[in-house]
Formats: C-alpha cells, structure tokens, sequence
C-alpha cells in the first residue's frame, strides 16, 4: 500500500504516545514541533522521553494502557515492543476516526513518518511507504547538506510579497524570476 504525502496542521489535534522509550522519545522530539497537545502513557521512560516531557509540559502516566485511554484523542502513536498492544490499540481505533501509528508495524498504520527537513517554512519530507526508514534519513542528510541555510529568508521575503502583490500573471511571473535566481545562487547545476 501506497502513503499519500500529505502536511496536516496539527495545532489543535490531542496526541496520545503509549510507551516511553527510546523510540518514543524520538516520536515526541518531532511531535513538539507541531503540537503541544500530547499525553504520554508509559509503565516507565527513558531520560530522553522524561526531558522532553518536563521539557515542553506534557501530561505524563505512569501506568499501562487501559482499553479506552485513546477516547478523546486524534493521534495515536504505539511506541512499544508488545506487537499484541499495537494491533489491540490499532483494532480498538477503528471506527472512531483516531489516526495510528505503530512503530516498527506498518500493519497497524493509518500513517507513517517521513523523515523530513525542516527550515523556517521549507519542509521537505521524505519516504519509503515503510520498506527502509534507514533510506529515507540517509536521503534526507543528502539533501540537508544542500539546502542553503539561507532558504528561510528566501521564504519569508516571499511570503511577504504575496502578501502585498496583486495576484495575477504578472506576479506569478515576477515569483518565479525571483525564485531562478536564488536557484541559480544558492545551488550549483
């Protein structure tokens, strides 16, 4: 099955992390850059996961998942080593419009990660639909050394021209000027 790359404003969505790990804590090091709207359900956590919870004021329990603990949520992330765990959470999500991620399990999925890049408003997320996450970072270090670090200036100047040029053939043609020319000066041919 394919994955449709897809970029979700997640501001307000309720995140549930079950498991506290080291995995876990790489899950919730992505997640806090987008919500802050998360709840951790772990028997035990590493000190990375700990930080980040103290670290960005997440609700923490110590305790394990109880049938019922995703009601109210959006997210699920499954970040155990108990395969029984994922399919029960991924099974009891059905029909309730609660999004799953089971690490390490693309069977018990609604989604997957990509590894991404991002810089102010440039994302550049990267996948192999689950066939080698280890392929996807490594692709993602090889074009994280060619994004100029200069891209974040590039985009806000832009942003703010949208913002005042009428919209129209003129303008489109006037953005992409300017985008060749920070191509042609930032990135070699």
């Amino acid at each position: 099955m394919a994955y449709f790359p897809m970029f979700v404003d997640m501001t307000d969505l309720k995140v549930l992390v079950v498991g506290g790990g080291h995995i876990a804590a790489e899950k919730l090091e992505k997640l806090v850059e987008f919500t802050k709207e998360i709840t951790v359900i772990s028997t035990e956590v590493s000190e990375a996961t700990h930080r980040l919870i103290k670290d960005h004021c997440l609700t923490y329990y110590l305790r394990p998942y109880q049938k019922g603990d995703i009601d109210g949520f959006d997210v699920v992330i499954v970040a155990t080593d108990t395969v029984d765990l994922h399919k029960s959470i991924y099974e009891e999500s059905r029909n309730r419009r609660i999004w799953v991620n089971s690490v390490d399990n693309t069977d018990y999925c609604d989604f997957i990660f990509p590894s991404y890049i991002k810089r102010d408003d440039l994302m550049v997320a990267f996948s192999t639909g689950g066939a080698s996450p280890a392929f996807a970072k490594r692709i993602r270090c090889y074009f994280e050394e060619i994004i100029p670090d200069t891209v974040g200036d590039f985009l806000t100047k832009m942003k703010e021209l949208r913002r005042t040029l009428p919209k129209g053939k003129s303008r489109m043609l006037h953005f992409e000027k300017l985008t060749e020319e920070y191509f042609k000066k930032h990135f070699k041919s």
